[in-house]
C-alpha cells in the first residue's frame, strides 16, 4: 500500500485525507441516524399514558428533551398544551427545524467530499501529465520520471472516483433516510397535537 502511495505521489495525500473524513462521516451517521435514536415507535404511547395519567410535569418535559430527538417535539408540543392549536403548531414547527439541522449535519460535507474527491483525481491527472511532459527533453526522455508521471496520473485518477462513488451512495441513503425519519415524525407529532386538542383519542 505505501509503495502504491508513493507512486501516486503527493496529490494523493489530499485524496487520502478526504476519504478519512468521509468514513469518519459515514460512521458517524449510521450510528446518529438509528430509529431508536432519532423516533423510537414505543415514545408516543409512553409519552400519551402519561400524559393522561400525570398531565405535564417537568420531569416528563426534561426526559424528553435529553431524550430521542422526536422528544424535543414531543416537549414542545406539551410545553404548551394550554395554547391555541396555532401556538401549539408553531412551537412544533420551531422544534422541528432544529431537528432537521440535526439529522443533516454532516450530510452536506459528505456531499462536498463526493465532489470534490472527482476533482483531486483530475488534479493529480493534471499533475502526472505535467510530470510526463518534463520528462521529455531535446536530448530524449527520462523513463523514470515518464513511468512516475502516468503512475501520479492514473493513481490519482483511480482513487479520486474509488472516493466519490461511495461517498454519493452514502449521501443519497442518508438523504433518503433522514426524508423517512422527518414523514415518520410529522406523522407522530400530529397525532400527539391532535390528541392534546381533544380531536383524536389514543
Amino acid at each position: 500500500m505505501l509503495s502504491i502511495i508513493e507512486a501516486a505521489g503527493w496529490p494523493i495525500w489530499f485524496i487520502i485525507a478526504t476519504s478519512i473524513v468521509a468514513l469518519a462521516i459515514i460512521g458517524e451517521r449510521f450510528w446518529s441516524l438509528r430509529v431508536s435514536v432519532v423516533a423510537p415507535r414505543d415514545l408516543l404511547p409512553a409519552t400519551i399514558r402519561e400524559f393522561q395519567s400525570k398531565g405535564v410535569t417537568q420531569d416528563l418535559l426534561n426526559r424528553l428533551q435529553q431524550g430521542p430527538l422526536i422528544g424535543r417535539i414531543f416537549a414542545a408540543a406539551l410545553a404548551n398544551e394550554k395554547s391555541p392549536r396555532e401556538v401549539i403548531k408553531d412551537a412544533v414547527e420551531d422544534s422541528g427545524r432544529a431537528v432537521l439541522l440535526e439529522l443533516e449535519r454532516f450530510l452536506n460535507t459528505l456531499g462536498t467530499i463526493a465532489t470534490v474527491s472527482t476533482l483531486l483525481g483530475l488534479f493529480g491527472t493534471i499533475v502526472g501529465m505535467i510530470e510526463i511532459f518534463g520528462s521529455q527533453t531535446p536530448a530524449g526522455g527520462n523513463p523514470a520520471q515518464l513511468a512516475h508521471g502516468i503512475s501520479v496520473a492514473l493513481y490519482n485518477t483511480l482513487f479520486g472516483i474509488g472516493v466519490a462513488i461511495p461517498a454519493v451512495i452514502f449521501y443519497r441513503h442518508f438523504r433518503n433516510r433522514v426524508d423517512v425519519l422527518i414523514v415518520d415524525m410529522e406523522s407522530q407529532a400530529i397525532k400527539l397535537v391532535e390528541i392534546l386538542r381533544g380531536e383524536r383519542r389514543a
